[in-house]
């Protein structure tokens, strides 16, 4: 993987073609280091098969909402978009961890939060001595044609 590439749990596609989650349902994306890096072929992924940052500094323990599913996905000419206005950021703390690598989106109205995908970070990256931003693409973190 390259840093920026996303990629989707493969579990989370068919739990989503299967209708498995509500528009009310809120996502959020958390950082983790590599304890354990994050693969496709993860069977039934959770936020709590991975390991955060710790929460010291900026970083709080679940990371940050980037909205909910209603407001993310949309459909236009037969273009379907998975995005969000929230670009998720973390200010350069002394007390932040060194070793971000992945990102991960999942669902926290799940009671497992189960996990969609993850973004490569391309870590190390250390938000003690700078701010970390996850950007998505102008066209959306998604797209399904």
């Amino acid at each position: 993987m390259a840093e920026g590439d996303l990629t989707f749990f493969e579990e989370a596609k068919a739990y989503m073609i299967d209708g498995g989650w509500e528009t009310t349902d809120d996502f959020k994306v958390a950082i983790l280091d590599n304890t354990t890096p994050p693969t496709a072929a993860a069977a039934a992924p959770t936020l709590g098969d991975y390991t955060q940052v710790g929460s010291a500094g900026s970083y709080t323990a679940g990371g940050i909402s980037i909205g909910d599913l209603g407001t993310m996905v949309a459909e236009a000419g037969g273009l379907v978009t998975f995005d969000s206005v929230t670009n998720p950021s973390w200010p350069q703390d002394g007390a932040n961890d060194t070793d971000a690598y992945w990102g991960l989106i999942y669902n926290d109205t799940d009671a497992t939060d189960l996990a969609l995908a993850y973004v490569d970070l391309g870590g190390p990256k250390d938000m003690s001595g700078g701010s970390l931003t996850i950007t998505w693409a102008v066209t959306g973190i998604a797209t399904l044609t």
